[in-house]
């Protein structure tokens, strides 16, 4: 006789019995009845905030969430953890906090659902890091839970044209290039976010909710519906109930972030054009839930999966006009259908990847978002891991293919993103250089912060084609143009990159994988040896606890990799 499911595994230790009558008795108040007690416990971890459009709906979402844990038969509790606004805080110090946040939000939904015993969690997320926040504590908790993307936003419009925030970021550049007047650019500003929902392309948040659906944290399609939709109050509705569902069927995290989840994640993520933040954060989840993963299974995937996706920032296309014609779930049939994704994988609705897939129908004929396989955009990854004398143990290049596959240039070295911006600015950088922004990184910066300030006005005053940027730090998922992040060793840490010159060769080869200081082998060495690391800086606070416990960029500066 097959035994009966545990439906209260850790609610019941909190709960039952004559001595958890204070813990009871600490519920009342909040709404709970006797009857509430004997439910399982699920808890729904919001990462609401009027801080930004990504999450200021999320509070309206958890509640529908609660409602399917509720009409299902548990008993739902919502709490709050952090975010931030990388769009606010883009080009700042403050920007610093971002990457941190990831670890904050991971660290806060696990101690939250530890200590108030929930049997199983649903996680909302709506922005670039909170979203493998709760990936993070899915993969430590391995309680069943689902994750609920918060949507895609609805384009801007100026002049019958779509607008996007990176639209904003370029018309920075295109205003200090005199491309267009200060009125212009207020223009749109002014218009470029008409309400809820994360950043509009292919960008870091789409990228991440498409690659948690891919690797089956999340219920089919909810990595492509608009935020302001009654299809997104359906799907957190149908969470809450799948959590219950997972409950009852002993189905767990750690049943679905196989190897093969992660792999069907990165074809994903190549094939949508997605940004260079897949690799950081798919390291990150992957060892929070003890898979052997690494920047050369991004290399081994790519060399056979497409890019098939016409999308901003490198496209021509928003999220929203992917929703309109089927979301996601038709070109992962394509890619299943290929023999490109594993089908017996199984995801958070209780069937295998195959099974939710079964029943989705093509594309529309005519449209041009997606293209087919034998007519991709890319052959092979845009994301490509690079290594070579500047990088030993790897850097991650965004290459579309649009801006050519070789880059050799002339160095422009900067301490800070903030220099780096004001020479581009003030039209210092010239045609054939490489700028170079180092002690940027996890330990350097602290906190490997996103280059989009730097890059959209290398785009806005028209230098895209026309110059390389390489860094330490990293790169939003609205970046595109020739550039490479996450270098490791990172310049704090004493790798090459802390010892190139102002002139000096480096060239950028997507082809052969390599990034390449192009002066002697002993020159190097002596520069190196002259070297001396410089003073941390921040000495206390968690940037300073961030720079002393992460990992390498190429092991998902992770802070609990060395515990």
């Amino acid at each position: 006789m097959q035994k009966k499911p545990d439906l209260r595994p850790y609610s019941s230790i909190v709960l039952d019995g004559p001595d958890r009558a204070p813990s009871r008795a600490m519920l009342y108040p909040v709404g709970f009845s006797e009857a509430d007690f004997k439910k399982s416990q699920i808890g729904i971890a919001s990462t609401f905030s009027t801080l930004t459009p990504c999450n200021m709906h999320l509070d309206v979402l958890a509640s529908e969430a609660a409602l399917g844990v509720n009409t299902a038969g548990g008993k739902a509790t919502i709490f709050n953890t952090i975010t931030i606004s990388d769009g606010i805080s883009m080009g700042t110090e403050g920007m610093k906090y971002s990457l941190v946040s990831r670890e904050v939000i991971a660290d806060s939904i696990e101690t939250v659902v530890g200590c108030q015993g929930f049997d199983g969690f649903v996680g909302i997320g709506g922005c670039d890091k909170n979203m493998p926040g709760c990936l993070i504590a899915m993969a430590r908790m391995n309680r069943p839970s689902v994750f609920v993307y918060g949507g895609t936003i609805l384009p801007g419009c100026l002049n019958g044209k779509n607008l996007d925030i990176v639209s904003v970021f370029e018309a920075v550049g295109a205003e200090a290039a005199g491309k267009i007047t200060e009125e212009e650019r207020h223009a749109v500003e002014s218009c470029a976010i008409p309400g809820p929902g994360s950043c509009g392309g292919m960008y870091t948040a789409n990228t991440m909710a498409s690659a948690i659906e891919a690797m089956g944290m999340s219920l089919p399609n909810s990595s492509a519906q608009t935020a302001v939709s009654s299809a997104k109050k359906d799907d957190c509705r149908r969470a809450g109930a799948a959590v219950l569902e997972m409950l009852k069927r002993g189905i767990r995290p750690s049943d679905i972030l196989t190897k093969e989840a992660f792999e069907n994640a990165i074809t994903v993520a190549i094939a949508f054009g997605g940004s260079t933040n897949a690799t950081l954060h798919l390291l990150a989840i992957a060892r929070a839930a003890g898979v052997k993963l690494t920047l050369d299974d991004f290399s081994r995937i790519g060399k056979k999966v497409p890019v098939l996706a016409d999308l901003k920032p490198s496209g021509r296309f928003l999220m929203s006009e992917l929703v309109e014609i089927g979301g996601i779930l038709p070109m992962m049939k394509t890619l299943l259908n290929a023999g490109l994704l594993r089908g017996d994988c199984m995801t958070v609705s209780g069937q295998t990847l195959a099974k939710n897939l079964s029943k989705v129908k093509s594309y529309p004929k005519g449209q041009e978002i997606i293209r087919p396989l034998s007519d991709p955009i890319k052959k092979s990854s845009h994301l490509v891991i690079l290594r070579g004398n500047l990088a030993e143990k790897g850097a991650v290049a965004k290459i579309s293919g649009k801006e050519g596959e070789r880059f050799s240039g002339k160095a422009r070295v900067f301490d800070t993103e903030e220099k780096a911006l004001q020479a581009i600015l003030s039209k210092k950088i010239k045609k054939g250089d490489v700028i170079v922004i180092r002690y940027e990184g996890p330990h350097g910066g602290p906190g490997m912060r996103e280059m989009l300030s730097p890059t959209s006005a290398v785009m806005g005053i028209g230098l895209g084609k026309d110059v390389a940027l390489i860094t330490d730090g990293r790169f939003s998922g609205g970046t595109h143009g020739f550039v490479v992040g996450h270098i490791t060793p990172e310049a704090f840490d004493g790798g090459p990159l802390a010892i190139v010159k102002n002139g000096d060769p480096i060239t950028i080869d997507a082809v052969g994988q390599t990034l390449s200081l192009d002066i002697p082998a002993k020159e190097i060495a002596a520069r190196l040896a002259g070297w001396k690391q410089p003073k941390p800086r921040y000495r206390t606070g968690v940037l300073a606890k961030f720079a002393r416990l992460a990992a390498t960029a190429s092991e998902g500066a992770v802070t609990d990799a060395n515990l």
